[in-house]
């Protein structure tokens, strides 16, 4: 994941739930994960013969650009995923990253404008 830059403003608001919305979301504020978002759909989707992969697709960039939207939230998560990556104690290490997918995972369940 790229760490998005920080935007000036409040939080931009959740996307309609389609690929091409949520693209040109990305493009508009979380630049940085463009490369990446393009570079897996025609790895992943443009050349698939059904849509099978699509809503696994989906789900994973919601996520990505659910954070990279909120450049705090991206950095705390960066953080806790670096001091788990750091930690000499595995218990602490699991915390850490257990706190870094929850918020990963809650940020997935968010809904178009929210």
């Amino acid at each position: 994941m790229t760490t998005a830059t920080p935007a000036p403003g409040p939080v931009p608001p959740m996307p309609e739930y389609t690929p091409k919305a949520l693209r040109a979301a990305i493009a508009a504020h979380a630049p940085a994960l463009l490369a990446d978002f393009d570079s897996s759909w025609r790895v992943q989707i443009a050349d698939a013969y059904d849509i099978g992969p699509v809503p696994a697709f989906m789900a994973r960039w919601w996520g990505e650009y659910a954070l990279a939207r909120d450049p705090a939230l991206d950095r705390h998560v960066a953080d806790l995923e670096a001091r788990a990556a750091e930690a000499t104690d595995a218990e602490a290490a699991r915390k850490l990253l257990e706190d870094a997918s929850r918020i990963r995972h809650e940020l997935r369940t968010l809904e178009p404008g929210e």
